[in-house]
């Protein structure tokens, strides 16, 4: 395990990648006032009890630490029963078994023509080339949007999710609102972009997940027009962040373990397998936010209600009492529950999809690339932040 921190140089922050990790498995943070879960069966209890562990964090966020005129009405991700079961169910439809199977040649395809331009250069470098336009491109096809706009939408995703910021609940007045200001700002501008697609939908509908959005109705109405421009930033983003991690995450342990390589290169059946530790051995989301409902009892403490739950995923991924020698890449564990996509209603609705993509780029990387090996003299970037774990920049040789 020390070998693959120290060859990589990864943060201290994404302290679950520096050795095991010591402590009880739910712990209070007096500082930032909130409980952080570590533990893999204490985070079982949490995901599989939304009417305790409410979705909805924004509940318990003093209101001087939001911003006017935010609003997450629509975030699937933020919503509990049985609210969420109806809206989860208008785009359920659009990531069935075999509408996510019929998008493989187009993925293929895809990667392709992303990998024939990028041989066009000099160097190759992962994440700009290939494992960030590629999810861009399927997921905006899906919407409706122009794929061509990817360089906005990753602007606007830097700029949410890879800032370097520790969540507190105690900042100086100062302090909240340049981080307001810092987030408020790609958030309005790709709000007034979805919003202005929409509202075109409205007018002329077309055959997208976009127009089933705005034609949607739940309990015999229409979505309102915030709600449908939230649900598409949700669709947006986690539509393609999960699988440009888990894409440069698992290229980067096949560069750290070669024999795993050797392995996955001459029995391509293993690339399903090579895929799920990855997300079990380098977490993309590594953390989730609930709110609790009640006075509850979890990891031999006692929560009290309407208190902030961070729920460290990638943690509990590596939690010795249910995975043996969690810090060792095996792609033979069997079985491997990890909690990369959530667990219970809110089990990531992409998941199918980010799979498939993962499994078809790696397949073609391995058939272009032989050795698949970073290049010791441009150093790995991981993206800075404690709440993601991935790669921001990975060149190739």
């Amino acid at each position: 395990m020390a070998d693959i921190v120290e060859r990589y140089d990864i943060p201290k922050q994404n302290f679950w990648l520096h050795g095991p990790r010591s402590g009880p498995p739910v712990e209070f943070d007096a500082q930032a006032r909130l409980w952080n879960v570590y533990g893999y069966q204490e985070l079982q209890e949490v995901l599989g009890d939304p009417a305790t562990f409410s979705s909805d964090t924004m509940r318990v966020v003093p209101k001087g630490m939001v911003p006017e005129g935010f609003s997450l009405e629509g975030f699937i991700t933020q919503i509990d029963p049985p609210e969420h079961g109806k809206l989860r169910k208008l785009v359920s439809s659009a990531f069935t078994r075999k509408v996510v199977a019929d998008l493989e040649p187009r993925i293929a395809a895809i990667t392709h023509e992303l990998l024939d331009a990028a041989r066009e250069r000099e160097r190759f470098e992962l994440v700009s080339d290939l494992a960030y336009p590629l999810p861009v491109i399927v997921i905006a096809e899906l919407l409706g949007v122009p794929s061509s706009d990817r360089a906005l939408f990753k602007q606007w995703a830097d700029a949410l999710f890879q800032r370097d910021a520790k969540v507190s609940m105690e900042q100086s007045a100062e302090e909240r609102d340049a981080a307001l200001d810092a987030t408020m700002k790609p958030w309005r501008e790709m709000s007034a972009y979805l919003a202005g697609h929409a509202a075109e939908r409205r007018r002329q509908p077309r055959a997208d997940l976009l127009s089933r959005l705005v034609e949607a109705e739940v309990d015999g109405d229409h979505l309102p027009d915030e709600q449908v421009v939230n649900f598409a930033i949700v669709l947006l983003l986690a539509g393609h962040i999960t699988t440009t991690m888990l894409l440069g995450n698992t290229v980067l342990c096949l560069d750290a373990f070669p024999d795993q390589q050797d392995r996955v290169r001459a029995d391509r059946a293993a690339i399903p397998a090579v895929i799920e530790e990855s997300l079990r051995f380098l977490t993309p989301f590594a953390v989730l936010g609930r709110s609790t409902m009640r006075e509850v009892e979890l990891g031999g403490v006692t929560i009290p209600a309407d208190q902030m739950v961070t729920c460290w995923l990638a943690a509990a991924n590596r939690d010795p009492r249910q995975f043996a020698d969690p810090e060792v890449f095996d792609p033979d564990r069997d079985p491997n529950p990890h909690l990369a996509f959530g667990r219970g209603i809110h089990f990531c609705l992409g998941a199918p999809l980010a799979r498939l993509e993962g499994r078809v780029a790696l397949n073609i990387l391995l058939d272009r690339f032989d050795p698949l090996r970073t290049d010791p003299n441009d150093p790995v970037l991981f993206i800075p932040t404690p709440t993601l774990t991935g790669v921001r920049r990975l060149p190739l040789l």
